[in-house]
């Protein structure tokens, strides 16, 4: 989807600038009667399906496979959108942002029932991750508003990086879904998701330190010279009305 009015994307990951690329020529090939608001229900409709795959996978391993498909088409129209609808000079800023931010948020939730139903991730790493991604995208949110800059990626890593690494770690579940380290065995998504909360949750306290110091240098308070008295809060009409009517 298209960015809000005022906002400076910030995309930094390491497949950022060949994805660019790619989509750019992927949105000159779709046909006229398709738009992206297609490519967006497409996304979502995806990711939905990813979280009802790996829920079926408990009794249908192959399944993963779908999960890993649609993971893929996911990134097809969550990624496409955007850049469709700035080829065609369709922006609508508000609207996307809105929308997209409503429909990761549901994806998210859709995908990590998915991982809880297949059994394929306990309650607790979920949960862990399910708050500091949420964490993460309220400070996102906050900081396109206040400094009109939505960062897409951190630390290199964005979106497009994070299916990927999903995708592989699903294909290890056909394998197995646990592993072992120092004589410890655990599921292996149990321990991509607590790396993941942990990640996140040390991104959103650095974004939110710096993007506190950055407002505070824009909106300082207000210095006052030291035998100036303080100004009195004016008080208002209707304060002043029922003083009168009590006296």
């Amino acid at each position: 989807m298209s960015k809000t009015p005022r906002e400076t994307r910030v995309h930094q990951s390491l497949l950022a600038a060949a994805e660019k690329r790619l989509l750019i020529r992927m949105a000159g090939g779709i046909p006229a009667r398709l738009n992206s608001d297609h490519l967006t229900a497409l996304g979502a409709a995806a990711m939905a399906g990813a979280g009802a795959s790996y829920a079926a996978a408990a009794h249908w391993p192959l399944a993963l496979f779908a999960a890993v498909f649609c993971l893929a088409l996911n990134w097809f129209g969550d990624s496409l959108d955007g850049t469709l609808a700035r080829v065609r000079h369709h922006e609508r800023p508000r609207y996307g942002f809105y929308l997209d931010h409503v429909l990761d948020a549901c994806g998210m939730l859709l995908l990590l029932g998915g991982l809880l139903a297949g059994g394929f991730v306990s309650i607790f790493p979920a949960a862990a991750f399910a708050l500091a991604y949420y964490l993460l995208t309220i400070e996102i949110a906050l900081a396109t508003h206040a400094l009109g800059t939505f960062r897409i990626s951190y630390w290199k890593f964005g979106p497009t990086e994070l299916r990927i690494l999903l995708a592989a770690g699903t294909l290890q579940l056909l394998h197995s879904p646990w592993s072992s380290l120092a004589g410890h065995r655990f599921l292996l998504f149990d321990a991509g998701l607590a790396a993941g909360a942990v990640g996140i949750l040390f991104t959103f306290i650095v974004a939110a330190v710096q993007n506190t110091r950055k407002l505070y240098r824009l909106e300082p308070l207000p210095q006052l010279p030291v035998d100036q008295p303080v100004p009195k809060l004016r008080r208002s009409a209707g304060a002043a009305a029922r003083r009168k009517a009590t006296a």
